[in-house]
């Protein structure tokens, strides 16, 4: 019996092939695949099925050829209170853009009118903006044509970088329900921003799988991005009755405020008030008591936030998460190492 010829593959499909059987240009094909911003979600997703039913190999994906990079952070997170949290991201994204031969430039913005004009005199090829933008300014930065990729935040249809908040506030919450605290609070900021939503997220779902029913009266708002309006919340959280026994304060300048405002009235930390923070800044290590925290490596969110630049991936694999861990310290013993000690 004769053997059958040999099957011959199908042709790997070009770009052309997907643009002519799409009905759209090659560019908007290249932008589709690479992630790349400027186009509406429903013709990435119709260049994206397209290529899919094609057969097409997104390992084909060459990087980005970028010389020269731009990092762009809100004025509102370059002030001293941001510093220990986006200055490390900084530093990751300066190392990784050294590593790669790449020039860096930082600038942060303060007002839409100028985020136009400030992208064309950076005279970069690709953007990695860090921390909460609103969605006015973010639009014009991706109206500017660049590619962007987002560090600590979230936009429909861009790659993104971000700690993994829910975990980092659910290890947090678990482990104050693990040391016997029977009320827990949370110090919480804007929901507007994505990374506190997360982690309001996980604090409920903590209560939740303790079988406890999460209380919106035990979740206190930060309304003023300062100092002072840390400590004004801090009070607020304080004044409540009855008064919780334990805290998950969205991020460590939070819950040092409230180290402080403890400090204040006599509250003893961790004996009357356990409280644990987010980010592990380096200031959380020589609070009184120092302060129990969810580790966040910064450095890796910069240096992630470059490679995705470098480096696109198909959209539904252009969001990496950065893992955390808990980190405990004097502020929430439990209750027991308090006696013993």
């Amino acid at each position: 019996m004769p053997k059958a010829p040999p099957s011959v593959p199908a042709p790997t499909p070009t770009i052309r092939d997907i643009a002519a059987r799409a009905g759209v240009s090659t560019g908007t094909v290249s932008r589709a695949l690479k992630g790349q911003t400027g186009l509406t979600s429903e013709t990435r997703q119709h260049v994206l099925t397209v290529a899919t039913a094609l057969g097409y190999d997104h390992g084909k994906l060459r990087p980005v050829k970028t010389r020269r990079l731009g990092f762009l952070l809100h004025e509102s997170h370059s002030g001293l209170s941001s510093n220990p949290f986006y200055f490390p991201v900084l530093h990751g994204v300066e190392v990784a853009c050294r590593n790669s031969g790449i020039a860096f430039t930082y600038s942060s913005v303060s007002a839409l009118s100028e985020v136009g004009e400030l992208i064309a005199l950076l005279e970069v090829d690709g953007l990695v903006c860090a921390g909460y933008w609103d969605p006015k300014i973010l639009a014009e930065i991706v109206r500017a044509g660049k590619p962007v990729v987002l560090v600590d935040h979230d936009g429909a249809g861009l790659p993104s970088v971000n700690t993994d908040n829910i975990s980092g506030a659910y290890q947090a919450t678990q482990h104050l329900i693990a040391t016997g605290r029977s009320r827990v609070a949370m110090l919480s900021g804007p929901e507007e921003h994505f990374s506190i939503r997360q982690r309001i997220e996980g604090y409920r779902q903590a209560l939740l799988d303790a079988g406890r029913t999460p209380d919106d009266r035990l979740v206190i708002r930060r309304t003023v991005d300062t100092d002072e309006g840390n400590r004004a919340a801090a009070a607020r959280l304080l004044n409540l009755s009855p008064r919780p026994d334990a805290v998950f304060a969205y991020n460590d300048h939070s819950a040092l405020a409230l180290l402080q405002e403890c400090a204040r009235q006599g509250i003893r930390v961790p004996e009357e008030l356990a409280v644990v923070g987010f980010d592990d800044i380096t200031a959380a290590r020589y609070s009184q008591p120092d302060l129990t925290t969810i580790a966040v490596d910064k450095e890796v969110l910069g240096r992630e936030g470059v490679r995705l630049l470098l480096h696109p991936r198909p959209p539904e694999r252009a969001h990496v998460t950065v893992p955390v861990r808990l980190v405990i310290r004097g502020s929430s013993r439990t209750r027991r190492e308090v006696v013993a000690t």
